[in-house]
């Protein structure tokens, strides 16, 4: 009996025995190894499922869901379709081209001259960064309209001239106008790499004849033609995947590119799979221009730095220097103060064209927007929360990222980080369209709700978040987190209580600038948005279709000041440089 009895209960204990034993290896389990888990299923729900999907879709029946290539026929099968990829990939490089030709010199008068009116360069750069594309289409819309624009209509006063002196609905104009909004990127990239190149080079080349212009050209700028080349491609990339610009201006002049084509195969009935199939090009292409980046630059070096550092001196121009000024406020009023000029005498006038007089002032279009509009406050609320919402999460997401990645916690961590970058190359368009197919349809049925749309908003502007954690916390040695780690103190709670607090000030910035980036974007909501979750781009974009400029130049007037005010609070905060600042 006692023997029954002891075998009976040892199969108990030797239960209880593992159970307290996978208890115990539990409670071993590093909280970090959880979040792990978390992020990877994220980065999984984020990026890869919507592009997945993508390229599913693509090859799918629209019915029956059967394997078909039907729809990459479809999509290049008519020569309007190919017509539009060919003027993307020429409007990317005419853009890229002109950007280049309009930063390169006012990054090298900013870093390296004495040119007076610095300080109104960047407020230049900056305005140009800050005001959303689509809306200074708007404004160069009302200034070079062929028939009615102020431009031509003076030109016409003058000269007696019957034609226009610039038709902003050609594809001059359209290049031109993406271009007057692109070049910043050019002069972040530009100044940041002209600011670490020594003097020492440019000396030598003095000493053996060379003026000040010859070296800038033959020494300054080819040190600095990785930077050139990367805004150029970047620039590239973004033009080909714009909607708003091409939208607003391209569609009345007849110049079909791949986004406005997309665009019209979500016309009813909805295309998703034709869509899809017509979309990989621009994926396809970012990836490849990559390639050609890299493979460009492999073969040469482009160091001009010493161990010890060099001398950074200012080059004395002359009255070089007042030429140099006035192409520098050339472009900033062709890019900033003539658009914003006309948007504002719009948006306060009965008939914008009637010009500037106190019997054309009104303020009934702003009445109208924040009393008696059924979209348009809804509209703000949504663009405030919706990008609010994204700006949180990708911060968190990418903090989280880029704390594993930085610190070595987990094995293939860099899989993360390449995760977290990944949305960098890949067209906002493109993502929208991957959210469209992955997550419109049961069982998640998300289109037109919020979620989708924020959601979309953090895969698209994680990259953004991400660069920016990383550089924080490379900059906070691990010694102080492992002080606290000694002194009994988890890994998680030693990341708020000692990491997050020394990186607070980048963190809002980078909470800051996704904000501002989310809340004018175009490109990616409107495949997503459904009747009442309207943000103020796409609505700027209904009112333009409707050509009510007064309107709309009051609502673009109203989205301008809501971005000005979060720029001015991180101005206040992070620092004066912070949406211009690279990491």
């Amino acid at each position: 009996m006692t023997n029954s009895a002891t075998a009976l209960r040892e199969p108990a204990t030797g239960s209880a025995g593992r159970r307290t034993g996978l208890l115990g290896r539990l409670r071993q389990v590093e909280p970090v190894a959880l979040v792990w888990l978390v992020l990877v299923l994220l980065l999984l729900f984020l990026v890869v499922a919507p592009l997945a999907k993508l390229f599913m879709v693509s090859f799918e029946t629209q019915d029956t869901g059967a394997f078909t290539l039907s729809n990459y026929l479809t999509a290049y099968g008519r020569a309007r379709y190919l017509d539009a990829l060919v003027n993307s990939l020429i409007l990317g490089l005419t853009s890229a081209t002109i950007s280049v030709v309009l930063a390169v010199p006012m990054a090298w008068a900013v870093s390296r001259t004495d040119m007076p009116g610095k300080g109104i360069t960047w407020a230049v750069v900056l305005g140009a960064f800050v005001m959303p594309p689509y809306l200074g289409a708007i404004g160069w819309i009302l200034l070079a309209g062929p028939n009615s624009g102020v431009v031509n209509q003076l030109w016409r006063a003058i000269t007696g001239a019957e034609g226009a002196f610039f038709n902003v609905y050609s594809f001059e104009g359209l290049s031109l106008v993406i271009a007057l909004h692109s070049f910043p990127l050019v002069f972040i990239f530009v100044k940041a790499a002209l600011d670490l190149v020594s003097s020492e080079m440019e000396d030598a080349a003095n000493i053996l004849g060379a003026g000040t212009w010859t070296a800038m050209r033959k020494v300054s700028l080819p040190l600095v033609w990785p930077s050139i080349l990367g805004a150029f491609i970047i620039v590239f990339l973004e033009t080909i995947a714009l909607f708003g610009t091409p939208a607003i201006i391209g569609i009345p002049a007849r110049i079909n590119v791949v986004t406005t084509q997309l665009w019209q195969f979500f016309e009813y009935p909805v295309r998703v799979e034709v869509a899809a199939a017509y979309a990989m090009p621009l994926l396809l292409i970012t990836i490849g221009m990559i390639v050609v980046q890299k493979l460009m630059l492999a073969r040469k070096g482009f160091v001009s730095q010493t161990g010890k550092g060099g001398e950074r001196r200012v080059i004395k121009l002359g009255p070089w220097r007042w030429a140099l000024f006035g192409w520098c406020a050339c472009v900033g009023a062709l890019s900033v103060a003539m658009p914003l000029l006309i948007l504002v005498q719009a948006s306060f006038a009965k008939a914008w064209g009637r010009g500037v007089s106190l019997d054309n002032f009104t303020l009934r279009n702003y009445q109208l927007l924040l009393f008696e509009h059924e979209m348009a406050m809804t509209s703000i609320w949504n663009t405030i929360w919706f990008s609010a919402a994204a700006a949180t999460l990708a911060v968190l997401i990418a903090l989280l990222v880029a704390y594993i990645v930085n610190r070595r916690l987990v094995p293939f961590g860099e899989a993360l980080g390449f995760l977290a970058m990944a949305p960098f190359v890949i067209p906002g368009i493109v993502m929208a369209i991957g959210f469209y197919a992955a997550y419109a349809s049961p069982p998640l049925a998300l289109y037109g709700t919020a979620a989708i749309i924020i959601f979309a908003f953090t895969a698209r502007f994680l990259p953004i978040a991400y660069a920016n954690s990383s550089a924080a916390i490379r900059a906070v040695h691990p010694e102080m987190e492992e002080a606290a780690r000694i002194l009994g103190s988890g890994r998680l709670h030693a990341i708020s209580r000692v990491t997050a607090p020394l990186i607070k000030k980048a963190l809002l910035g980078g909470w800051l600038i996704v904000f501002i980036v989310a809340s004018r974007e175009l490109s990616a909501a409107i495949f997503l948005v459904g009747p009442r979750t309207r943000t103020m781009s796409v609505l700027l974009y209904d009112l333009s279709e409707a050509g009510n400029f007064e309107v709309l130049a009051a609502f673009g007037g109203l989205l301008l000041l809501i971005t000005l005010v979060f720029v001015a609070i991180g101005m206040k905060l992070v620092g004066r440089d912070f949406m211009l600042r690279r990491s």
